[in-house]
Formats: structure tokens, sequence, C-alpha cells
């Protein structure tokens, strides 16, 4: 007899910005996310400066409204202040799992994390030649990919989601101004996707960009930016829901 089929459902967004004033803002929207899905994940750009005070805002909001699993990844909104350390720890201390190159395993199914960085897509990507403040950039683009890369080898479930804050491929980001695009993601983060043949991709970051788009091995990426979900789907709340379907020992 085959094994009875449940689904773990996922519920994303991104690109929060809160700030000091933003008290109870979200929190309907958090607690529909919360009442629809087995796993909460955000994106990065939790806050709009990069401040501890907002990241408490924020944290008091979503313990209020949020009783399952919930990982994130800093946004470089995060880390504007320099004070990301402090934001992780007081995301950690509210329960609030932040991936920056781990890899963590929820009901069988696997989730590496990663904030990513700039550099361009494709052909147009840039290389590290020139300056040694480009070669640095270059550098750090690098860096990011070969973290997700190294969470990504680490999970050995079936299913494996990747979480972002900057965009993997071009086709997400379409939408802003093509001067930006180099901003906005890199193609670097894509390699590591298509390596490990992971089941989708979340990222935000892109304000006016494309909810959704595929690598060129076919994985689902989605952009999960309030504003993109607010303008794509504005009869729907401003949330993705992906269902990932598990047998009845909460393997895929």
């Amino acid at each position: 007899m085959a094994s009875a089929k449940k689904r773990l459902r996922l519920a994303a967004v991104a690109d929060l910005h809160y700030n000091k004033n933003s008290q109870g803002s979200l929190q309907a929207l958090f607690t529909q996310m919360a009442n629809q899905a087995d796993i909460f994940l955000l994106c990065g750009d939790l806050t709009n400066h990069g401040l501890p005070e907002e990241a408490e805002v924020l944290a008091r909001d979503l313990t209020a409204s949020v009783k399952i699993p919930l990982l994130t990844v800093l946004g470089n909104h995060d880390y504007h202040a320099g004070k990301a350390g402090e934001i992780e720890q007081l995301l950690t201390a509210a329960g609030i799992q932040v991936l920056d190159g781990e890899a963590v395993e929820i009901q069988g199914v696997g989730f590496a994390g990663v904030k990513g960085f700039l550099g361009g897509f494709g052909r147009r990507i840039l290389e590290p030649w020139g300056e040694d403040s480009v070669k640095h950039l270059v550098q750090e683009a690098v860096a990011e990919a070969l973290k997700l890369e190294s969470a990504l080898s680490r999970l050995r479930t079936p299913q494996i989601i990747a979480v972002l804050h900057y965009a993997p491929i071009q086709a997400t980001v379409e939408g802003e101004p093509p001067e930006i695009f180099a901003f906005l993601g890199s193609s670097r983060l894509e390699e590591p996707l298509n390596r490990y043949r992971v089941t989708a991709a979340f990222h935000g970051h892109a304000h006016h960009g494309k909810p959704e788009g595929k690598t060129t091995a076919g994985i689902p990426v989605y952009n999960v930016a309030l504003p993109v979900l607010r303008q794509a789907y504005p009869e729907q709340p401003p949330f993705r829901v992906l269902e990932v379907a598990l047998d009845a020992k909460g393997s895929p």
C-alpha cells in the first residue's frame, strides 16, 4: 500500500523594511502567513536602516504572530548601519534562525541561506580585472556564492530550498532599470543552485522585478519582495506559498 502523502507548506516574503514606527504594520500579514504555512521564510531587508531598534520592533511583531519555524537571511539594508551582528543576535534571541552560510533540515526538507551579493548576470557579469576595488567587489560576490555552495553540499535531503536576498538570475529583476541590474544580483549564485538541483530558490531586493523565473537548469526562482507581490497579485495577500510533497514519515 502506498504511503500517505502530506505537504509541507512554505510561506515567503522579503523587503519588509521595518523602522522604529512600524509596530503592528504587518502583523496581520504575518498571521495570515503563519496560518497558511508550516515554515516561514524571510528573504532579507528586514529593517530599513540596519538599526537594532528596528529589528526589535520586527521581532516583537513576528513572535506575537508566528508560532511555526522561522528562517531568514539578512539583506543589504540590514548591513547599512554596520550592526548586522547585533540584528542577528536579536533575531536569534527571539527564536528566529538567521542563515548566513548555514544549512538546516526541517521535517525532511533542507534549507540553505545566504545574503548573496551583486555583480550582474550572464555575459555581463563583473570580472576581477582592473582596480583593486573592483577585484574586492568580485571577491565578495564569489565568497557569497561559495558560502551558498558549501551550505548546499552539506544537505542530504531529496528536496532543498535556497533562501537568498540578492537575485541569482536576471529574469526576476527585469522590470527594474537595466542600468541597475548588476546591483541586484549575480549569476554566481545561480551556479550552485543548478549544481545541487535545488527544488526552488527565494529572494527579494528587486522591488520592481518579476515574481518568478527559472535558472538555466529549469529550477524555479521566486522574487518575494513585498512590493513585487503587491503589484503582481493585487487581489491576494502579498506572500508566496510553495507546497512540498512529503510522505507520512516527513520525507520528500
